[in-house]
């Protein structure tokens, strides 16, 4: 029974029935137009969520990481530059992905617990009047950090330094859960997983390009077999896939777009601002604080919570499984051991949320930090209590 217990790491998130049953499906054959039938719709929504203008989606068998890969294999050659910054694990990672792949990345150092540094990304752009830099790394939302950048500034901050730039952004753990806007914002390329805001299991790469990147293909000399936009891109006019596709997770995806956009997109921001104030509140009330820096940068879909000087966070983490069999996210690099992560997206309620804080609560206590049990369940019983969506109380 205690696998019913809802998981509160920031992704793979808690997979609804519905999605589920979606993607428990007979074998079709992937060449056929039953295939296409299921593929069509899943691409679309796809292009819904991201807020596309032109440009086309593709789907991988893969993880958010083969998305990174697939990304720059296509667009870029050895030796060519990139600008990024580094404020976390998963923009860290990104960048080592990048210099393994032979490019050259010119790396902004950020604290972690900051977000993406707008001036001095200005300021790398405007000195590269050569427009060596081909691309511009961001990272939307940093999970090691709970912590949400402005890529709307970034467009803004390459389009002051007049930069030819592509930008390519890191969406995994906010496509589907925050606010993405992807032609408006100006990004060339967007990554998203499967596993996270979708509410799927992990196994779909999934990437929004845009005319400009797509362009940038014909003069990419890295080499890519599996994650090759083109082969990808012919297979498509036929409805259908290079090699064998996930079938039943891409009929998931069809499944998750339609719970998303019969939810709305609007009030699906809206239920994930909300379940992320009221862990907010709890953290204020343990007397915590979350790791991004400050409110502007809170992230909507993870918080990291520091812990008290001489506690360890991975020891809550711990006893939280083993005793408690409930699962939280430990802290990352540079974060490791001074934070935990409570994530709070995908399927989720503030009745599940507020199982998670007690879940927490009990796990301080045990482990003898200052805690009062109950002082940040009843933090964030009063916010929702006081903010119950209008939808639900209507229907009340």
């Amino acid at each position: 029974m205690s696998a019913q217990n809802p998981l509160f790491i920031p992704g793979p998130t808690n997979i609804p029935d519905r999605i589920r049953k979606a993607c428990d499906m007979q074998t079709i054959d992937h060449r056929s137009p039953a295939f296409a039938r299921v593929f069509k719709p899943a691409i679309a929504g796809v292009k819904r969520v991201l807020g596309m203008g032109a440009g086309e989606v593709f789907i991988f068998p893969s993880t958010g990481t083969g998305g990174w890969e697939a990304a720059v294999s296509n667009t870029l050659s050895p030796g060519d530059t990139l600008l990024a910054a580094r404020f976390g694990m998963f923009s860290h990672r990104w960048i080592d992905l990048c210099q393994r792949h032979g490019l050259n990345v010119q790396v902004i150092e950020a604290p972690w617990g900051q977000g993406a540094p707008l001036a001095a990304i200005e300021a790398a752009l405007r000195a590269d009047t050569g427009h060596a830099i081909r691309v511009v790394l961001a990272t939307h939302n940093e999970t090691a950090t709970g912590v949400r950048s402005d890529i709307a500034g970034i467009r803004r901050a390459l389009d002051a330094a007049g930069h030819p730039a592509l930008l390519f952004v890191d969406g995994v753990s906010s496509i589907g859960s925050m606010p993405f806007d992807m032609a408006g914002w100006g990004v060339d390329v967007a990554v998203a997983g499967s596993q996270k805001g979708f509410m799927l299991p992990a196994g779909l790469a999934i990437l929004g390009v845009s005319p400009k990147a797509l362009a940038a293909i014909e003069t990419a000399t890295l080499p890519r077999t599996f994650f090759d936009f083109r082969d990808m891109a012919k297979a498509y006019v036929a409805g259908g896939y290079p090699y064998t596709p996930a079938v039943g997770l891409i009929a998931g995806l069809a499944e998750a777009v339609e719970m998303l956009e019969e939810e709305g997109l609007e009030a699906v921001y809206a239920r994930h601002h909300r379940l992320a104030e009221g862990v907010r509140r709890a953290v204020a009330a343990w007397g915590m604080r979350p790791c991004a820096a400050s409110a502007d940068l809170y992230s909507d879909t993870v918080t990291a919570v520091l812990v008290p000087e001489g506690c360890n966070g991975t020891d809550l983490v711990r006893l939280a499984a083993d005793k408690y069999r409930v699962a939280f996210g430990v802290g990352l690099g540079e974060v490791a051991g001074r934070v935990f992560r409570i994530g709070h997206l995908g399927s989720l309620t503030d009745v599940m949320v507020l199982a998670g804080l007690a879940t927490a609560e009990m796990c301080m206590a045990d482990l003898g930090w200052p805690v009062r049990l109950g002082s940040g369940v009843a933090a964030a019983q009063e916010f929702y209590r006081g903010s119950v969506p209008a939808m639900l109380a209507a229907a009340a």
